[in-house]
Parts: structure tokens; C-alpha cells; sequence
């Protein structure tokens, strides 16, 4: 007996609302009748989500969801029949009746786990809380990883998506990452790593050891703006291309300056401390507590007290008492306290003494003369600084000043001077002893001390060197009353700084506060630059040739200023926005940590 499709469709209809597969007031319809040519109708479904009304309508009555599942769970809970996507209605028949072609029993259906669970399990399995140290090295190795067929950074199609999710699920561990390692993971864009400073912005060590990156704007994803990794200590790029080619191209010190200036906080990296000499911008914050490191006061020696050995007191006492009142009134007639053939030089320091700088001894409202002081009336009468001598072997020849007449010739042409040697004897500092022997013996005398400089009445410092030799019988020094003679003269004239530098006991480190400078006025390059050793201006010049010229008097002054070289004067400026006040404040903050290298 043949049945009519309406009657088959009936039948159908009755099963599967018997089996509870489908609802009693749902008519299944013949596509090939809904529309021409057989194209089933728009659904009217738009979602697999459970509607919201139902969650109003469940208190008075049955929805269709829980009609649903009573009718899917006959035997009880025990029954429940766990299918993906029953929220819908729609997709529950078609998993069912798929589940059912195929022989599956439905308590036995499987649940996919989510990404972010297998993300999740994995952190914390590569957590060391005691530590605080986040193992997230050679992540495509992870089983787990590799199960769920994952991609973690550096991974080919990764993206930054997963990288965020990792360093999003390490923020909420506690206590907070201190160190994190991301070795070995091929990592070859810094825009994976965009994200890291973000969720975690007091990371205090960091590891990108054996990854793949090649440029600083990779580095720049996570420094050189504000927010990036404020509080890092410990950084490793050994094995990046970045970093090796940066060393086998000769430029190891140029790569540390640079990554200390991109990390302010910064003291280890690659595994090795590095010195703070860079001029890095302020800090992040003057909220920020940063760490206090141990500083030392005194020097491991002690200061000591003058020392004659070898000789008399009185014959030096007595030279020096003698010679300065002449020195300083009656230059003309130390003629007869040289030997005909003794040499005389003098030499300029023009640099002021970092002490002296912290003490504002030059500027100080107790000083006013110190303004007063001009270095050009002992630059231009023949100074004999080895380190800033310009005009080539004749002028270096021509300072050597030989013969007694020649000496006290040079010694006229300088600035008057007053030497109060009995006075304020702690203002000086004796040392002397015998050199040579036999018949050469001889006396040498070291002193320090300080004088004032007329008409300016300015003070300045000065360190003198002398040779003496016992004046012979009948020798014109000897008929004149001088028990010695002088074979050498050696004088050096410098930027006061006070008598405490040789005071006996603990020799005390520098320190005190930043003293504010004036900024010089635009254009004075020819005042400052004399004052640069004369090799060293060429080079200097070449270097900042460059620059702007608002730019290059800046770097001149700073050179001038702080003696610094052109490459860190400019370091300087540039991180202090160029800035003079600021860049000399900066100085003065890490002078301390600087290299001879930096200076000229």
C-alpha cells in the first residue's frame, strides 16, 4: 500500500514529537514546497543564544527550554544528554539525530576545552611563586601547547593576540612577576611584545635570550616612551641579531648607552653590570620611590699631614717664607735664588673642581670676586698645559722658560699675586724630601696652597714644584743670603677649591646639592671654546659640525662646563631636551659614574 507524501510527513511529524525531538506546536515543512525551485526560506532564527524572554517566563511556566530538556532527560539527571550548541534549538536536532545515525550515546559526547583554559594551565605550570620568576621559554615545545595545536609567540602565523593573552593571565598571578623569561622562542617582532608593559609595569627582570630581534624599533615596543618598563633592572638579548651584530661591528659601547638610555633603571644587561654614564631623561616619576644603593663617603685612605724628611725643617720654612713676600712684591730680585741655567714653566687648569662646583664656591655671594677673575692674562703670557697647547712644537718649546734671567723675564708678565704663607699656614701643604745622591743630592718640595689674585682680589689655587740645589760657596744666591738655589720651577695654577682637600683625617667622597648654573647667552662659542684643549676643539668642531648652530654653543658650553667630550656632551643635552640648566643638573647626578673615556 502506497502513502500519500502528506500522510508520510504526518507520520514523521508524530515520531519525532514523541521522542521529544521536536516541539508540539513545530510543523516540519517540505522545502522543495516553500519556495520555487526548491530554496529553503530565510530562517527566522538569528542566533544560537537562548532568548532573553525566557528567563521572564520560566517563574510562571514552562519555556521552551526547559520543555526541551525535561524531554531530552526521561530517566532522570542522570540522563542528561550533553550536546554541543543545545542552547539552540535548531542545532540539538541536528546533533541528535546525527549522534543517533551514528551510534553515539549522547552521555558520552565529548566537550571541547577553550583556548584560554589550556592558556591558563600552562602559566601556571610554568609559575614559580617563590621566585616570582615566569618560565615562558621555548613555548612551542610545550606537549600541551603542541595537543591543542596552539600558536604562542614567535610561532609562524602568531600573532599578538596570543602574547597578550599570556602577559594579561601573568598580571593576575600573586604574588606580582618580578622575572619573566621568554627565551628561546623565536620571537621576531617587538609588536608581539606591544603589550607587555601594559599588564606588567613594574617587570623587574626580563629575559628575550636566543629570540630573533634585528632592529631598535623592535626594542622600542617596550621603551623609550613613558610607561615602558619603568622599574627594569636585568635585561638579556644574547643571541638576538640585534645585539650580536652591534658587537661584531665594533659598537659594544655605543649598544649599552643606547639601552641605558632607552631603560633608565636599568644596571644589568647581558648579564653584565653597566656603568649609569648615560644621560638619560628625568625618571618616571617623582612619586616613584626608586631603590637607594650603598654609597661611600670616604675614600679607603686617609688624608695625612704634611711631611718633611731627609732635611732640615728650617731650610724649607726658611726658602719659602723668603721667597713668596719677593714672589709676590719684588719678582725682579728672586733673580739671585735661581741658578743661571734653571728652567721655569707654568701651566693653567681652568676647570673648576668638582668640589668646588658642589660647593658653588664661584658663584657664592661670599665670593663676589671670583667673577672677576680672568684666565685670559695667564692663557696668553705662555701657559704651559701639555693637554691644551694649540701653536705646535715652538710654542711648546717657547713656554719652557730657560736661565734665571729668562724666568724671572716670564714671571713679571703674570698677574700680581699675594702668598700668605705665615699668616694662614693651614692654607698650605708641605711635602719634601731629598732626590738624587751624593754629590747630585738634591731637594725636592711639593706645595699646595692658594693666593690672591690683584687687582681682582680673587682667589686662586695653585700647585708648585720645586728643585733645589745647596747654593755653592761664593755663588751669587749664596752672597745674597740664600742657603739654596732653585734648579727648577714648576707651577701650577688652578680653579680654587678650598684648603680641606688636605686637611688631615677621612678623605670625605663629593658630595652636596646640585648647584644651579647660568645658562650662557647664545653665540659665545669663541669665549668657551679657547678654553678647550686645542686638538681636542678641532675634533670637537668637526663632530658637532652637524648640529644647528643654537645646538653646537650648547654642546660647546657643556664641553666647557664639565669637560665632557663631544659625543657625551651631546648625550647629555639630547636626553635633557636640550636644556642647559637641566643637562648640568644631570651631570651633576651621575658625574660619580663617568669614565676618563668621557671627558676630553
Amino acid at each position: 500500500m502506497f502513502s500519500s507524501p502528506t500522510s508520510s510527513r504526518t507520520l514523521a511529524t508524530t515520531t519525532l514529537r514523541g521522542a521529544g525531538l521536536i516541539d508540539s506546536d513545530t510543523r516540519m515543512r517540505d522545502a522543495t514546497v516553500d519556495k520555487p525551485g526548491g530554496r529553503k526560506g530565510a530562517s527566522k532564527i538569528r542566533t544560537h543564544r537562548t532568548r532573553p524572554i525566557d528567563a521572564y517566563k520560566e517563574p510562571h511556566g514552562p519555556g521552551r527550554a526547559s520543555m526541551l530538556a525535561a524531554r531530552t532527560q526521561p530517566g532522570g539527571a542522570s540522563d542528561i544528554l550533553t550536546i554541543r550548541g543545545a542552547s539552540t534549538v535548531g542545532r540539538l536536532r541536528r546533533n541528535a539525530v546525527t549522534a543517533a545515525v551514528a551510534g553515539v550515546t549522547p552521555s558520552k559526547a565529548h566537550t571541547p576545552v577553550k583556548a584560554v583554559e589550556v592558556w591558563k594551565d600552562f602559566v601556571n605550570r610554568r609559575w614559580n611563586p617563590e621566585l616570582r620568576f615566569l618560565n615562558l621559554e621555548s613555548m612551542m615545545d610545550d606537549p600541551e601547547i603542541q595537543k591543542h595545536n596552539l600558536l604562542p609567540p614567535g610561532a609562524p602565523a602568531s600573532s599578538v593576540r596570543e602574547a597578550s593573552v599570556l602577559f594579561k593571565l601573568a598580571s593576575h598571578l600573586r604574588p606580582a612577576v618580578q622575572t619573566l623569561s621568554l627565551a628561546n622562542n623565536n620571537i621576531s617582532s617587538g609588536q608581539l611584545l606591544s603589550t607587555l608593559a601594559h599588564y606588567l609595569p613594574k617587570l623587574a627582570n626580563l629575559s628575550l635570550q636566543n629570540n630573533n630581534l634585528k632592529v631598535w624599533r623592535d626594542i622600542d615596543f617596550i621603551s623609550g616612551r613613558k610607561g615602558k618598563l619603568e622599574h627594569l633592572r636585568e635585561l638579556i638579548l644574547l643571541g638576538n641579531p640585534l645585539r650580536e651584530l652591534e658587537i661584531q661591528n665594533g659598537r659594544g659601547d655605543k649598544y649599552k648607552s643606547d639601552m641605558a638610555r632607552r631603560f633608565t633603571s636599568l644596571i644589568m644587561l647581558d648579564q653584565e653590570a653597566i656603568a649609569t654614564i648615560a644621560f638619560d631623561a628625568p625618571g618616571p616619576s617623582s612619586t616613584v620611590v626608586t631603590e637607594k644603593r650603598a654609597t661611600a663617603t670616604t675614600f679607603p685612605y686617609e688624608m695625612r699631614p704634611s711631611f718633611i724628611t731627609g732635611v732640615e725643617d728650617s731650610i724649607v720654612s726658611n726658602f719659602l717664607v723668603r721667597f713668596f713676600p719677593l714672589f709676590d712684591d719684588q719678582r725682579a730680585t728672586l733673580l739671585d735664588a735661581y741658578h743661571p741655567s734653571a728652567t721655569f714653566s707654568f701651566s693653567c687648569n681652568t676647570a673648576i673642581p668638582s668640589r668646588a662646583r658642589i660647593q658653588g664656591l664661584h658663584v657664592s655671594k661670599e665670593m663676589p670676586n671670583q667673577r672677576k677673575l680672568d684666565w685670559g692674562l695667564w692663557l696668553n703670557n705662555g701657559s704651559r698645559n701639555l693637554n691644551r697647547m694649540g701653536g705646535g712644537g715652538d710654542k711648546v718649546i717657547n713656554s719652557l722658560h730657560l736661565g734665571s734671567e729668562e724666568a724671572i723675564r716670564a714671571m713679571s708678565t703674570l698677574p700680581k699675586t699675594k702668598h700668605d704663607v705665615s699668616g694662614s699656614p693651614e692654607k698650605f701643604c708641605i711635602d719634601a724630601w731629598p732626590v738624587g745622591q751624593g754629590e747630585n743630592l738634591k731637594l725636592f718640595i711639593s706645595l699646595h696652597g692658594q693666593f690672591i689674585e690683584e687687582p681682582s682680589q680673587g682667589i686662586r689655587s695653585f700647585d708648585r714644584a720645586f728643585v733645589l740645589a745647596p747654593a755653592p760657596p761664593g755663588s751669587r744666591a749664596k752672597l745674597n743670603g740664600w742657603d739654596v738655589m732653585v734648579l727648577s720651577d714648576q707651577w701650577s695654577v688652578r680653579a680654587y677649591s678650598t684648603h680641606d682637600a688636605w686637611h688631615p683625617g677621612p678623605m670625605r667622597v663629593q658630595a652636596g646639592d646640585v648647584i644651579p648654573m647660568q645658562q650662557k647667552p647664545a653665540g659665545s662659542i669663541a669665549s668657551s671654546s679657547s678654553l678647550i684643549p686645542a686638538g681636542a676643539r678641532v675634533q670637537l668642531e668637526h663632530t658637532i659640525s652637524t648640529f644647528s648652530e643654537p645646538q653646537r654653543n650648547l654642546i660647546m658650553q657643556i664641553c666647557e662646563r664639565t669637560g665632557l667630550n663631544a659625543k657625551y656632551a651631546v648625550d647629555c643635552l639630547e636626553n635633557n631636551a636640550w636644556v642647559f640648566d637641566r643637562a648640568i643638573a644631570n651631570f651633576e647626578q651621575v658625574k660619580g659614574a663617568l669614565s676618563r673615556d668621557a671627558f676630553l
